[in-house]
Order: structure tokens, then sequence, then C-alpha cells
């Protein structure tokens, strides 16, 4: 089972998330910080990362998680509210490989990962 991990500050967000993406056979993982985020990747790295934009210290997420042992294969996904391209650039800077748009749903949440889930 792949994991995959949302970093965002919204108890609603992660648990609608985790709702979500644990029925298409995600193992999902929570974090309220970026620092809470940062100890459990040390602990168990996932393969999948979801980092809210607002999230306080994402880039520092992001950028951090890429130095670690394995973060360089992470996928990391970086959620912002709408297509701002200054905070999008700032996101793959730091090393987000794709953009998702908040708030998602499950329509959006199924498009992108199911074929991930699969590929495990």
């Amino acid at each position: 089972m792949r994991r995959l991990m949302i970093a965002d500050e919204s108890d609603v967000v992660r648990k609608v998330g985790r709702r979500i993406l644990t029925g298409i056979g995600f193992l999902v993982a929570e974090s309220q910080s970026g620092l809470e985020a940062l100890a459990r990747c040390e602990a168990e790295m996932p393969d999948i990362l979801i980092v809210d934009a607002a999230l306080d210290g994402a880039l520092d997420l992001i950028s951090n998680v890429r130095l670690m042992e394995g973060g360089k294969a992470v996928k990391i996904y970086y959620c912002v509210i709408e297509a701002d391209l200054k905070k999008m650039m700032a996101g793959k800077r730091a090393g987000a490989d794709d953009f998702l748009l908040k708030p998602f749903d499950r329509k959006i949440l199924t498009s992108v990962f199911a074929s991930q889930a699969i590929a495990a």
C-alpha cells in the first residue's frame, strides 16, 4: 500500500482527504504543521506528500524533504487556492512536482491519485 501524507492546518481538509484517499487504496498520514510533517517524514517517508501553500513553513518543508534520504523520490503536490503564478513558481523552486487546487473533492482527488494508488 502506498503511503501518502497530507500536511494542512485544517482538520476538515485533512479528514476529507484521508477519507477519500484511504478509500482508493492509500495509507494516509496527517500533519497539521510543517514541523510535524518533517518529523513524520524523517520517521517514515511517504510516497506522496500534499502540502498546503498556506501551511506555516510550507516551502521549507518541501525543500527539506527533498534533502532527506529518499526525499527526491517523493511526489510532492503543492496545494493552492487559486492559480497564483508567483506562489506556484515558489512551490516549484522549493521542489514541488505538481499542484492541486483547493478546495478539492472526491472527483478531483480520485482523478489525480487513483492511478498512483494502483501503481504500488
